[in-house]
C-alpha cells in the first residue's frame, strides 16, 4: 500500500489521530450545517429572501460531499467494501440529491437523509470507563451515557426525515406548512403528549402518523433497558480500539490488535 494513501486513510477513516479528529470534528459542523440549510430553507419567507444564498452553499456542501466521497473510495485497497457499506451508501445518498435536483427538479427534501451522517461523530468520542466493585450502579449510569446520546441522535434523525416526509406528504392543506414544524408535530407524536393543533389528514400521512405513534411506546422502554444493560456487565472491560483497515475497511479490532481480523493486514500504528 502506498505511504500516500495510508496517511490518507489515517485522516480520513481513523479518529485516534489529531488529522483524524479533525477531520470528522470539520465534517461533522459541515453536515449539521446542510441540514440547517435544508430546514431553513423549507421556510417559504427564508427561501424569499435568501434564495441565492441557499443555492450557493448547498453546492459547495455537495462539492466537499463530493469530493469525501472520492477519497473515501481511493483511501482502501477494497473500495467495494465500502460503496455497499451502510455509511458508504448513506454517503452516496448525501451527495446525489444536488445533481438529481439539478437534472430532473424536485429533489431537494432528500437531503434530509444527511442527517444519518451525524453518527460519525461518535467515532471521536473515547468515554472513559470506571473501573471499581463499590459504586456499580454509578458506573452503570456513567457508561451509559454514550449510547443514551446516540439513542437520542437517533431519535432526533427519525424526527428530521419523519417530519420532512410529512412535509412532503401532506403540505400545507395539513398544516404541515415546513420542515421545522412538521418536526414539531413528530416530536409531539412521537412523545405520545399529541397536542392536536396539527394533524395528517390523506391515507398515507395517516399511516406514518400511526407508524410514528406505534414507535414512540417503544422508544420509551429503550432508555431503561440501556441502563440496565450495563449493569449487567458493569465490570466487563470494554474495547476502545477506533481502528479501521485500510485495506477492507472492518473495524471492531481489540485495543492491542496490529493486524486486522478479517483480512490479516497491518493496520495503522
Amino acid at each position: 500500500m502506498p505511504h500516500w494513501k495510508f496517511k490518507l486513510h489515517e485522516v480520513i477513516y481513523e479518529a485516534d489521530t489529531p488529522a483524524g479528529k479533525i477531520f470528522d470534528i470539520a465534517l461533522l459542523f459541515v453536515i449539521i450545517i446542510s441540514v440547517a440549510l435544508v430546514m431553513m430553507e423549507s421556510v417559504t419567507s427564508l427561501l424569499l429572501k435568501y434564495s441565492w444564498e441557499f443555492y450557493i452553499a448547498e453546492w459547495v456542501i455537495t462539492a466537499i460531499f463530493s469530493i469525501e466521497y472520492i477519497l473515501r473510495i481511493i483511501a482502501i485497497n477494497k473500495p467495494k467494501r465500502y460503496i455497499f457499506s451502510f455509511y458508504g451508501m448513506v454517503d452516496l445518498l448525501s451527495t446525489l440529491p444536488s445533481y438529481i435536483g439539478f437534472i430532473f427538479g424536485g429533489a431537494n427534501l432528500l437531503f434530509a437523509i444527511r442527517a444519518l451522517r451525524l453518527l460519525r461523530v461518535f467515532r471521536v468520542l473515547k468515554v472513559t470507563r470506571y473501573i471499581g466493585e463499590s459504586r456499580k450502579l454509578i458506573d452503570a449510569l456513567k457508561n451509559s451515557r454514550a449510547k443514551i446520546l446516540v439513542f437520542l441522535f437517533a431519535v432526533f434523525i427519525i424526527c428530521i426525515i419523519a417530519g420532512t416526509l410529512m412535509h412532503l406528504v401532506e403540505g400545507k392543506g395539513g398544516g404541515f406548512d415546513n420542515i421545522p414544524l412538521s418536526i414539531y408535530w413528530c416530536i409531539v407524536t412521537l412523545t405520545t403528549v399529541g397536542f392536536g393543533d396539527i394533524a395528517p389528514v390523506t391515507p398515507l400521512g395517516r399511516l406514518i402518523a400511526s407508524l410514528i405513534m406505534i414507535t414512540g411506546y417503544g422508544i420509551i422502554a429503550v432508555p431503561t433497558g440501556i441502563v440496565s444493560a450495563e449493569y449487567s456487565k458493569a465490570t466487563d472491560k470494554p474495547i476502545k480500539n477506533t481502528q479501521v483497515c485500510p485495506n477492507c475497511n472492518e473495524g471492531r479490532h481489540l485495543d492491542d490488535a496490529e493486524f486486522c481480523h478479517n483480512c490479516g493486514f497491518k493496520l495503522n500504528g
